[in-house]
């Protein structure tokens, strides 16, 4: 939930109207950083988990209604089984560390994905904490787990169509895993490359991008308000004309 004033979000160089209602974050760049550094990869995905902790915080407390991060794709599955071992048990850690704190500060947890084909401790930690948090009021964290962007808007259309055989764009959104946080304001990609990677591919159809070379675990606060202040800076016109009447 909200805890700075206007005052102070404005002391970040932040402009209080301008903070985006739903920020999206494909956190990329672990494996990497940890092999500059000499690391295995599995250091660079804990070092992760922990930069991850401030941005939730401090996305929370400037106001930001929904939090959607990207942390296991689909495509995720092709990695290595000891890798996909070392996320599963971050995975537990995470929640089980986290999850006490999160649910004081209202944080609402959500898994968009299909979470069955994780292996069931997975499956029980994060339904604990969905359970947990589930009437909270405050940041609405949705977390990618075995997510493809193809397969939501797949299973949203069939589900729109078997209501309703004339289904429309709303009907489509009102199936989408994060129905109940609208579309994306600020798809952030961390980690050098530009591209979506079948990230909620319908949300982001508006959404403003922002690419940093920066890797996932030394995104800090500073590099989301960097993003933040390079969001409030852009005219959002949704296929409109500028402000002053110019294309």
């Amino acid at each position: 939930m909200k805890k700075y004033s206007d005052q102070e979000i404005k002391s970040f160089g932040l402009i209080p109207e301008r903070i985006p209602k739903h920020v999206a974050i494909v956190m990329d760049g672990n494996g990497r950083w940890a092999t500059a550094k000499g690391l295995p990869r599995g250091a660079g995905h804990r070092a992760g988990v922990n930069a991850l902790r401030d941005i939730i915080r401090f996305t929370s407390d400037i106001g930001v209604e929904s939090l959607t991060i990207y942390a296991f794709s689909t495509e995720n599955r092709k990695r290595p089984k000891e890798e996909i071992g070392i996320l599963c048990g971050l995975l537990i850690e995470y929640f089980n560390r986290e999850i006490d704190e999160l649910h004081e500060n209202g944080v609402r947890i959500k898994s968009i994905g299909d979470l069955s084909w994780f292996p069931t401790a997975v499956q029980e930690t994060v339904r604990a904490a969905e359970q947990k948090t589930a009437a909270n009021p405050g940041l609405k964290l949705n977390i990618a787990l075995n997510y493809g962007g193809r397969a939501e808007l797949v299973r949203a259309m069939r589900q729109a169509f078997a209501e309703n055989a004339e289904a429309d764009e709303n009907a489509i959104s009102r199936h989408l895993y994060t129905s109940d946080s609208g579309d994306v304001d600020l798809l952030i990609r961390t980690g050098g490359d530009e591209r979506v990677s079948n990230f909620l591919l319908w949300q982001i159809a508006y959404a403003e991008l922002y690419f940093t070379d920066v890797k996932w675990p030394d995104f800090t606060r500073d590099e989301l308000i960097k993003a933040l202040k390079a969001f409030a800076g852009r005219e959002r016109r949704f296929g409109g004309l500028k402000t002053n009447g110019a294309k």
